[in-house]
């Protein structure tokens, strides 16, 4: 019995203190920077392992003042064109998706900007049942505690935009050697069109679908209603 006592003890310590630091983290992270995510460790790793891969880590955090207008809508055109609308979940997108693989289709389009997030800046690359529950608890505690506009400053801050590139100010220098506030609509939509694999594919050098994709991510631009994030 002091054994299953000492267990109980521990296990609810334990889910105490994930509370505590999750929360924590969630309430820091609606103010602070994100200084390093854990996929950018997990590709330092993977690098540094790789003989033919250079250690690259390009990163410059900021805020949506000193982001073009053009990168939000892009991303909120090509990634989730119900952001302003859910509450984390796209639950007719997660539907379809259900369906989808049930019948052996690899359906995509079910994950938020906001799930999205949370994936780079709380969780790490993984399809387990353990990382879905927490990305779902994550996702909530961010729809609760930060703005619309927080979360999509820090999606466009951490998210992978090619090998050793993470965020909107590092990508528009890398590809196009200008600073994220001078991005115009063709040069977002083309960095949002590789975001599905930034690592297979370049916005300096496009395939047929890449363009084709991009052209598709304008008009959908043109036909939403401007999210007013951005300069």
């Amino acid at each position: 019995m002091k054994w299953f006592r000492r267990i109980g003890k521990f296990i609810l310590k334990l889910t105490l203190w994930f509370f505590v630091v999750s929360i924590g983290l969630v309430l820091i992270y609606r103010f602070v920077p994100v200084p390093i995510t854990p996929l950018m460790v997990i590709r330092l790793a993977e690098q540094s392992f790789d003989q033919e891969k250079e250690i690259k880590l390009q990163k410059d955090w900021v805020s949506l003042d000193n982001i073009s207008k053009n990168a939000p809508q892009a991303v909120y055109a090509a990634e989730d064109q119900k952001f302003l609308e859910h509450h984390g979940f796209d639950l007719e997108a997660m539907k379809k998706a259900w369906e989808g693989n049930k019948q052996g289709k690899n359906i995509k389009g079910a994950s938020t900007i906001t799930q999205q997030t949370v994936k780079n800046v709380f969780l790490w690359p993984n399809r387990s049942y353990i990382r879905k529950g927490l990305e779902a608890y994550f996702t909530v505690l961010v729809e609760l505690i930060w703005s619309k506009e927080r979360i999509m400053e820090v999606y466009l801050n951490v998210i992978e935009m090619g090998e050793g590139i993470y965020g909107i100010e590092a990508a528009a220098q890398h590809y196009y050697q200008k600073p994220a506030s001078k991005l115009n609509r063709h040069e977002s939509a083309m960095i949002s069109a590789v975001l599905p694999n930034p690592r297979r594919w370049n916005p300096n050098r496009p395939t047929p679908y890449i363009i084709g994709r991009q052209a598709w991510i304008l008009r959908q631009m043109n036909n939403l209603h401007p999210l007013g994030f951005g300069t």
